[in-house]
């Protein structure tokens, strides 16, 4: 419900220098410096008295560096021309909440499998036979093709639903409704025993859940009811779901969440506690990477995405106004894409991501920067450059 170019900035160098070719090149110096000059370099980074040494014998060589950088930069290279590629050949990922074609949960499965990764999915009970049969049937054949012309497959759905993190929190009633009797091992638990039955490991879990029963009532309407539903389904579900399939990542894998601005911003509409849920997400995203980073060696990070037009969206009754003031008052003029959310999980799963964890991950045209609405009237003397759409 909360829930295409990868950019990249490149790190700048740790020693502070005038000296363009060094900004420009700090793998240069990272790739041939040897022995004591390594050490150096790499206290350097650390310690200011180091610093303060190594700048100024870095200075007083300056003028050699510079003919050594423009050299070593014309020089041909194997990688030129292939960037910095996402491999993700050999991971399986394991995306909880993937229901339908048009949410943050299938793209990012999308851009994990154009990767290379493969997918197992788990879905929701009541929406799983719709889900199953509108994939065997075609029905999100063109939702499935990848940038290289292919479709992507799905290895496995599973049931799920992570509310319940084993059968003893089920109760009767759910036990004896037709849509969960019809499917077996669908608990937290049972699923990820399942997955490491079927699989024995993965590399990449994927947080795309959330639910508010009371989504749409103010706060201090809200009952207590719907308030602790909506902690359960949204953001208790990750703490479960990491505490299951942890010991079944390899280490160095990581997992990612959605969340939303409404964890630190008043968004007026999305109330039963659900921006509460989101903040407790984010919160839990830092601890959780600190207890999975020590224990297990994987990273934990969150994605707050901007609004999306999806179906689970169309929830809290107001998406298509969230979309329009967005377009309006962003930086960047104009209408968010699932992809665009996609290709940054694929990033933060990958190795070009292996030093980020903990974070929350703004991927909303940078609404999220901004201190007041510039659509307003109040603003209409100011000279705000505007984008044509």
């Amino acid at each position: 419900m909360a829930a295409s170019s990868l950019q990249m900035a490149t790190a700048r160098p740790c020693i502070s220098s005038s000296r363009r070719a060094f900004r420009s090149a700090p793998t240069i110096v990272q790739n041939n410096c040897k022995g004591a000059s390594l050490a150096k370099l790499s206290s350097a980074c650390h310690i200011s008295s180091s610093a303060q040494l190594f700048g100024r014998s870095f200075t007083s060589s300056s003028a050699k560096f510079d003919k050594f950088a423009v050299k070593a930069m014309s020089e041909p290279s194997e990688s030129k021309g292939s960037g910095l590629p996402i491999n993700l050949k050999g991971k399986r990922a394991f995306i909880a909440g993937v229901a339908d074609d048009n949410g943050y949960g299938w793209a990012i499965a999308k851009a994990l499998a154009a990767a290379g990764a493969e997918i197992l999915v788990g879905t929701w009970v009541p929406a799983l036979n719709i889900f199953e049969s509108s994939l065997r049937r075609g029905k999100f054949d063109e939702s499935r093709v990848l940038p290289d012309g292919s479709l992507m497959e799905i290895t496995k759905v599973y049931p799920l639903d992570a509310v319940f993190d084993n059968l003893e929190d089920v109760p009767e009633d759910i036990k004896t409704n037709k849509r969960y009797a019809g499917s077996s091992n669908w608990t937290v638990q049972e699923v990820a025993e399942s997955v490491k039955k079927d699989f024995g490991s993965i590399d990449i879990l994927v947080h795309s859940l959330a639910n508010g029963p009371e989504v749409t009532k103010p706060l201090l309407e809200t009952s207590r009811k719907g308030y602790l539903a909506a902690l359960s389904a949204s953001s208790y579900s990750y703490i479960s779901l990491l505490k299951h399939f942890l010991p079944i990542t390899n280490p160095g894998g990581s997992s990612i969440s959605l969340t939303y601005i409404a964890s630190e911003r008043i968004i007026p509409g999305y109330g039963g506690g659900m921006s509460s849920a989101k903040a407790a997400l984010e919160s839990d995203t830092q601890v959780l990477a600190f207890e999975a980073g020590r224990k297990h060696r994987v990273r934990v990070n969150t994605i707050s995405a901007g609004p999306l037009r999806s179906r689970a969206a169309k929830a809290i009754g107001f998406i298509d106004m969230m979309i329009d003031y967005s377009l309006e008052n962003a930086p960047l003029q104009k209408e968010l894409s699932a992809e665009e959310v996609g290709n940054t999980a694929a990033f933060l799963a990958s190795p070009l991501a292996s030093a980020i964890t903990g974070a929350v991950i703004y991927v909303d045209n940078g609404l999220h920067a901004m201190g007041v609405g510039v659509d307003s009237p109040i603003f209409k003397d100011l000279d705000i450059p505007k984008t044509q759409h």
